[in-house]
């Protein structure tokens, strides 16, 4: 079992094109089913949250491929497109 808190920790790296994507800003719960839908980072180009007008980038559950002791994997082939959008 994996807690959050040590998710957060993790990098996010984009194995499509090996970009990294950074850390976790929030996680998306079902709390009719108690399970992750999404994972959320910080739009490309902030610093802590600051320095960018761009939405936050929404990894689908689904879309992660490997969780790793330092780093998660994800495949986000048309990064921007139907990923980035207001969890809300």
């Amino acid at each position: 079992m994996i807690k959050i808190s040590d998710l957060r920790m993790r990098d996010i790296v984009n194995v499509a094109d090996g970009r990294r994507l950074g850390m976790i800003k929030d996680i998306d719960i079902d709390p009719e089913v108690g399970k992750v839908k999404a994972l959320v980072l910080p739009a490309q180009g902030r610093f802590m949250g600051f320095f960018s007008r761009g939405e936050d980038i929404i990894v689908p559950w689904d879309k992660i491929k490997k969780i790793g002791v330092d780093v998660i994997l994800v495949e986000l082939n048309h990064l921007g497109e139907p990923f980035q959008q207001d969890v809300s």
